[in-house]
């Protein structure tokens, strides 16, 4: 099972298919990725007011690319990862 630190590393360099029971038993299907090409223009701080967050050491938030927005997942619940374009050797 891959920790949190290592997707998020191999997300940040490329863009993969990862497998995951969602927390009502279903199982998805996603299209995501980390890296900066992909993600959206970030919105100025100034522009929104800025409300900390707690941090969550399961969960794994991502750009799904199918859908053009975040979503997160538990990386818990993954049951594979491919990586797309990208040689893992």
């Amino acid at each position: 099972m891959l920790s949190k630190i290592e997707l998020k590393e191999s997300l940040s360099k490329c863009v993969a298919k990862v497998v995951f029971n969602k927390s009502d038993g279903t199982v998805r299907m996603m299209n995501c990725t980390l890296m900066a090409d992909y993600l959206p223009m970030a919105i100025s701080e100034e522009k929104v007011a800025h409300v900390p967050r707690k941090q969550n050491d399961e969960v794994l938030a991502v750009w799904d690319l199918d859908n053009k927005g975040w979503r997160s997942f538990n990386v818990n619940s993954v049951i594979e990862v491919q990586y797309i374009g990208v040689d893992r050797a």
